[in-house]
């Protein structure tokens, strides 16, 4: 027997992303290294999470991520504002403005893999992980306004969403790793 079936049950935590498009990627990148750079945190993948970290086999998690993707468009998000969170995963981000389509996407997601949120939905988009003070968070709050003057009025369409591999315990990252994507219909 080989040793791959047995990994097939092994669970791990995965998520679902909405990926912003790829024009913008760049811009974010950017910003999100300069912030890394001078403020100390891992480097991630811009996203939107549309479910959090659920633990499941690699199987349930590609069904599931291909049963919640079906039939789905993909959708606008616009920024509120530059903010900054209370913990690790929301150090320095830009919030979303909660939109029908956008809180609608997550639900119909978390519905389809049984995620059950214990605070209600806030889409964002994470710019910096860290586990810094107020006075540093609000330093690379202050730093990404002023390294992209725009980035609080950007609007953009999700048109892809990714299931991600995320152990919340890696604060590294480096074991985060997309296993698939799915393109959403377009609007």
């Amino acid at each position: 027997m080989e040793g791959g079936s047995e990994n097939q049950q092994e669970k791990h935590a995965y998520s679902v992303w909405g990926l912003p498009p790829e024009d913008l990627r760049p811009r974010l990148k950017k910003l999100m290294e300069s912030l890394r750079s001078e403020f100390n945190g891992p480097e991630f993948e811009p996203h939107v999470t549309v479910v959090g970290a659920i633990s499941l086999t690699e199987n349930e998690a590609r069904e599931k991520f291909n049963k919640a993707c079906q039939g789905l468009k993909a959708y606008k998000a616009k920024v509120e504002k530059v903010a900054t969170g209370t913990f690790f995963y929301q150090c320095v981000f830009l919030l979303l403005e909660p939109s029908p389509e956008v809180v609608e996407t997550s639900n119909h997601c978390c519905g389809h893999f049984g995620y059950l949120r214990s605070t209600p939905y806030m889409p964002h988009l994470s710019l910096l992980y860290a586990a810094t003070s107020e006075e540093e968070k609000k330093a690379a709050q202050e730093r990404a306004c002023a390294l992209d003057g725009t980035i609080g009025d950007l609007e953009f369409e999700i048109s892809r969403l990714a299931l991600y591999k995320t152990d919340t315990e890696d604060k590294s990252l480096k074991s985060w790793e997309k296993v698939a994507e799915y393109h959403l219909i377009s609007n």
